[in-house]
């Protein structure tokens, strides 16, 4: 509700009252007028949100502290949720999926436990929920021990309908590191053995179960077949 219309509310409330209060002291019982204009304004407003449809979004998410830079830049429409993202994280990143998670976005934390605060829960969250949180921080946590931190920017709002009903990866660079490897600085080595093979190296690697292990692999069309066809797992958002 505009100001300038709470306002004409407001004195129109206490012009009433004002007569009850004058009746009131001819013998006549007043009668006091309560009005919640903050949830009236709430309410108006989450009824326009819900009408509105969602736009899409142009995400560019990266690994933190990689180098060289792992990165996917993904789009998605604004009525996926937070569980849904994740799944499409694990898919276009390349991740298994066996490691806890969660998101920050503004300045609260979103996760998927069922005995957390509900409010809070991925599953409860539409990304067009979070756009201007989005723009001030946005990040995907997997595997806190190892400290797998992706950093996502918002680079694009689009309009409605501008994307598939379901995620894209439009580019990257680089697969992610094994899951074996404990954080970015061990994948360091792991770059380093792959770029100076000798007799030791070798032995590291092949005790690793990385002497197949590419770096440079990152396949586009492989990771949107993906996104399309495993419906269990991201749940596709259909229009």
């Amino acid at each position: 509700m505009e100001i300038c219309q709470l306002l004409a509310v407001f004195v129109k409330i206490t012009t009433v009252i004002q007569d009850k209060e004058e009746s009131a002291t001819e013998g006549e019982t007043m009668t006091i007028i309560k009005a919640d204009f903050g949830q009236q304004a709430s309410t108006d407003k989450k009824n326009q949100e819900t009408e509105k449809p969602a736009p899409s979004y142009q995400l560019h998410v990266s690994l933190a502290f990689s180098e060289p830079l792992i990165w996917r830049r993904l789009l998605v429409p604004g009525e996926i949720t937070l569980e849904q993202l994740h799944q499409v994280l694990q898919i276009c990143m390349g991740w298994s999926d066996e490691h806890n998670h969660q998101f920050y976005v503004g300045k609260v934390f979103y996760h998927n436990s069922p005995t957390g605060e509900q409010r809070f829960n991925e599953s409860n969250v539409d990304l067009h929920s979070l756009e201007e949180a989005m723009r001030w921080c946005f990040s995907y946590i997997y595997d806190a021990g190892d400290g797998w931190e992706h950093n996502i920017e918002l680079e694009e709002i689009l309009p409605p309908n501008s994307a598939e009903s379901y995620p894209q990866v439009l580019d990257g660079e680089w697969a992610v590191p094994p899951e074996s490897v404990s954080g970015v600085f061990e994948y360091g080595e792991v770059l380093h053995a792959l770029e100076n093979r000798n007799s030791k190296t070798d032995r590291m690697l092949k005790n690793e179960g990385l002497t197949n292990f590419d770096p440079y692999k990152f396949d586009q069309e492989t990771l949107n077949a993906a996104l399309q066809n495993d419906v269990g797992k991201i749940k596709r958002v259909m229009r």
